[in-house]
C-alpha cells in the first residue's frame, strides 16, 4: 500500500535523495523548500508534490500540515544546514545571538514545529516514523551549528518515549562528509575535502544514496524496533562502541 511521506528541505542533496527513494515504491512524496523555484523543479525531478514552507513559521507549517489528509506514515526531518544571519552593525553579542537564533531555527526548531504540527497523522498511520538528519558535527567542535544538531538528537531521543508507545518511531541519522550537497555553498577546499575522506574508515566521501538508504530503511518494517537512536553515516570518521 503506497504510503503518504513528507520530507522538509526536499529540494536538494539527502531531502531529494530520500524523495526519489519513496516515489520509485510508488508512494505520495510532499516536498518542502523556502523558494518557489527550486520546489516546483524538485518536484518535477523526483515525481513529487511540491509545497513551499518556511519551516520556522508556525503559520505556514500549520498549513503544511492541513493539506495532508487525515494520515502520514514518515516524516523526515531534513531541513537544515550552516546558519544563514546578517552580521549586526551594533556590537558584537547581536552578531553572536543573531547565528545562534539562525542556527537553532534552521536547524532544530524546523523540526520541532513540523513534528507537532502532524503528530497525530503519524499516529493514525499503521506504523509512523519521524526520521531527522543530524550530524558528525554534534560529536565534535560544530560552533552553532553543530550544538543544534545535538539538541535535535536530545530531543529526538525523549520524543520517542512519548510517542513509541502510540506506534510510532523517532531517530536522527548523523551524517559525516556527504558529498552531492549544497552544504558547503563552494567553500569546501581540495585540501579539506581529501581530509575528511581520509578520516574515513573505508576512503571514501558519502553520498546522498548512502543518506537516502538509511532513511529508507529506517521507515520500513524491518526497523519498526528501533527507536530514539542517532544512527552514525560516516564511513568510520566517528566511531561509536
Amino acid at each position: 500500500m503506497a504510503r503518504t511521506v513528507l520530507i522538509t528541505g526536499g529540494t536538494s542533496g539527502i531531502g531529494l535523495a530520500a524523495a526519489k527513494r519513496f516515489a520509485a515504491d510508488g508512494d505520495r512524496v510532499v516536498i518542502t523548500g523556502r523558494h518557489e523555484e527550486t520546489v516546483r523543479a524538485a518536484a518535477r525531478e523526483c515525481g513529487a508534490e511540491g509545497v513551499v514552507c518556511d519551516g520556522t513559521d508556525p503559520a505556514q507549517v500549520e498549513e503544511l500540515a492541513a493539506g495532508l489528509g487525515d494520515t502520514l506514515d514518515v516524516l523526515v526531518n531534513s531541513a537544515g544546514g550552516l546558519p544563514e544571519f546578517t552580521a549586526s552593525s551594533h556590537s558584537h553579542l547581536e552578531t553572536v545571538l543573531a547565528e545562534w537564533h539562525a542556527a537553532l531555527g534552521k536547524n532544530l526548531l524546523t523540526a520541532v514545529l513540523a513534528t507537532t504540527a502532524v503528530k497525530e497523522k503519524l499516529v493514525a498511520a499503521p506504523a509512523g516514523a519521524v526520521i531527522s538528519i543530524g550530524t558528525i558535527g554534534s560529536e565534535r567542535s560544530g560552533g552553532s551549528y553543530g550544538a543544534a544538531k545535538a539538541a535535535l538528537a536530545t530531543w529526538s531521543a525523549a520524543l520517542s518515549a512519548v510517542i513509541g508507545p502510540k506506534g510510532v518511531t523517532c531517530n536522527v541519522i548523523a551524517a559525516g562528509f556527504i558529498d552531492e550537497t549544497n552544504f558547503f555553498h563552494g567553500r569546501m577546499t581540495d585540501a579539506r575535502r581529501s581530509h575528511l575522506v581520509e578520516e574515513t574508515h573505508n576512503k571514501r566521501p558519502g553520498a546522498v544514496g548512502d543518506m537516502a538508504s538509511t532513511i529508507h530503511f529506517l521507515a520500513s518494517d524491518g526497523a519498526r524496533h528501533i527507536t530514539g537512536q542517532t544512527i552514525h553515516v560516516n564511513g568510520g570518521a566517528h566511531t561509536t562502541r
